[in-house]
């Protein structure tokens, strides 16, 4: 079987010159830059220890000033956590599969890890059942984690569900890591919102979302005659969509404006949980939004509820 790891790196060279491919090493390096570090024990506070670092609540106990010693994290732990419900075997804005685009991104990431001796783990699932690889090193395992995505992703498969595999990370992984999230295009109910914010606050968290296929595509430059007559299903709920209805222009006018709307909620609601959120409409376009993901990240664009201009993009 032809590898898929290969698949992802003949693409990231095709779309990725060895320039881009830098900056992409950079962005990535750039997410552990700052205390990159484990909790070793507390000691008493001396002049030139960074205020930041004591321990007010061990100060209040102890009464007088106690700081927090970190020692170096070497080598770092990234965490895929890939929605392998039905939703993802559907059709992605670019007409590919949702599963292509997501086993691309995966692999993106993954490859990007390995290249700085970083471990990767994953956590893959439905709306009913979580499953979790172990982080480890290596091309080999990265291979591994891409089949596991590509092999658990099938339109007969279990609905979607990403709260689950949220619920798992938090129920039953410690250690701070690089969480980064490939999932279907959705809006978070209460308690997937409660889920993302808990794993923001524990980890560093990253979005990547596949968009959905558009409402009969290439009706409006090409007609119904030249489309041919051809219904849709919403793979999420099994429902029909008559081809005739969804090709109409006024049903067109109206799902466009409520998508509008429904995209609105997701950047709010990203930007006040402070969560760096990115989308890809096919796999022409993973690595350009794979490396503005890292760089929002890193900016710091999403502060206090707020986006600065420079984390803006365009669309």
């Amino acid at each position: 079987m032809p590898s898929l790891l290969k698949r992802v790196k003949s693409k990231m060279f095709i779309f990725a010159h060895r320039r881009t491919l830098s900056l992409l090493d950079g962005e990535y390096g750039s997410v552990f830059k700052g205390r990159s570090m484990d909790f070793d024990e507390l000691r008493a506070y001396v002049p030139g220890d960074e205020v930041r670092d004591i321990d007010w609540k061990a100060t209040a106990r102890h009464g007088s000033p106690l700081v927090k010693r970190y020692v170096a994290v070497r080598r770092h732990s990234v965490l895929l956590v890939v929605d392998s419900g039905r939703n993802m075997a559907a059709e992605a804005f670019s007409g590919e599969s949702k599963k292509d685009v997501a086993v691309y991104a995966a692999g993106v990431i993954g490859y990007l890890a390995c290249r700085h001796g970083d471990d990767v783990g994953l956590v893959h699932g439905h709306a009913s059942a979580s499953s979790f690889l172990p982080p480890k090193g290596g091309e080999e395992h990265l291979e591994r984690l891409l089949r596991e995505i590509d092999s658990t992703i099938t339109l007969d498969g279990q609905p979607s569900g990403i709260s689950g595999q949220l619920d798992y990370v938090l129920r039953y992984l410690k250690g701070r890591m690089l969480v980064v999230v490939v999932a279907d295009e959705f809006i978070p109910d209460a308690r997937t919102e409660d889920l993302m914010r808990r794993l923001r606050a524990r980890h560093e968290l990253l979005w990547l979302t596949v968009r959905d296929a558009e409402l009969a595509p290439g009706t409006e430059t090409q007609g119904i005659e030249a489309q041919g007559v051809l219904d849709s299903t919403d793979i999420g709920t099994g429902t029909g969509i008559p081809f005739l209805l969804a090709a109409d222009r006024k049903v067109r006018a109206a799902y466009g404006h409520a998508m509008a709307q429904r995209a609105e909620l997701r950047r709010t609601l990203f930007r006040t949980l402070g969560i760096a959120e990115e989308q890809a409409e096919g796999s022409a376009d993973v690595v350009t939004t794979v490396f503005a993901l890292l760089e929002k990240h890193r900016s710091g664009a999403l502060t206090s509820g707020r986006r600065t201009k420079r984390g803006q993009r365009a669309g």
